[in-house]
């Protein structure tokens, strides 16, 4: 394929800026590789020859519609270099219930106002590497599924359930399912995680996570056990995402 004007590509073009909802965009091979091997349905690939070589296996597996063509076609289509040289659009899946998603979950990632779409992406890098059972997103977080989000995610917001309610709401489908919610703070007079963890992690556990610079509000802290990762004298605190990772670690480390 060589037209950048052919219509097949239309879902691809002039990408920056351009969100739908009943889409999402995986951009680089690895990331469509995640998508093929998750339940969500693509829609097409468009990938240049070299990318399509890295893909074939998986791409014939899938039986999903293949566009390929050189890289110069490829950026005219999605308005910017796509240096990596693939990309696919999938159908959006829906959001989970928090019933659904608290029913059997053993560790939950709680978040309020994540609006970054790079954060939210390395949150759920780090969740689903370190043994989470989804994310449930306040109503001012970002969308899980920006392209961005998706990208920095490595594709793993794929393979994470998600759902998105009032935090009211969530606490109190966590207290009825059972599930012990611990809050992540900086501040000083927070207990410990490590000192919490060796004590006992409980069988089904949320930890909840605010936005760097105003981390969670009072109302969520004065309503939950508050924790904190220890860190060097003179230091503010930890990338949200790096904040995630060292928290879930601690507790699976305790938990084994």
């Amino acid at each position: 394929m060589t037209d950048a004007d052919d219509p097949r590509l239309d879902d691809y073009r002039s990408l920056r800026g351009r969100e739908r909802d009943d889409v999402l965009w995986a951009e680089g091979p690895t990331v469509v590789e995640r998508l093929l091997a998750s339940s969500l349905s693509t829609r097409s690939v468009l990938c240049s020859p070299a990318a399509h070589a890295r893909l074939a296996m998986q791409l014939d597996a899938a039986a999903v519609t293949v566009y390929v063509a050189e890289q110069a076609a490829i950026n005219a289509v999605v308005g910017f270099d796509l240096h990596r040289g693939a990309i696919a659009v999938a159908e959006r899946p829906p959001l989970r219930t928090l019933a659904d998603l608290c029913a059997g979950a053993r560790r939950l990632i709680v978040l309020q106002g994540i609006n970054d779409a790079v954060n939210l992406g390395a949150i759920a890098r780090s969740a689903r590497a370190l043994g989470a059972d989804g994310l449930v997103l306040d109503p001012t977080c970002a969308d899980p599924y920006y392209r961005r989000s998706v990208r920095v995610s490595m594709g793993e917001m794929f393979h994470l359930p998600i759902a998105r309610a009032s935090l009211a709401s969530v606490f109190e489908h966590l207290r009825s399912a059972g599930i012990a919610a611990w809050a992540l703070t900086p501040r000083s007079d927070a207990v410990s995680i490590g000192s919490i963890a060796r004590a006992g992690v409980p069988a089904q556990l949320a930890l909840v996570v605010g936005a760097e610079g105003h981390g969670l509000s009072e109302d969520v802290l004065a309503a939950n056990m508050n924790v904190r990762i220890p860190m060097v004298v003179g230091v503010d605190s930890l990338n949200v995402g790096h904040a995630v990772a060292a928290a879930l670690a601690v507790v699976q480390s305790s938990a084994l």
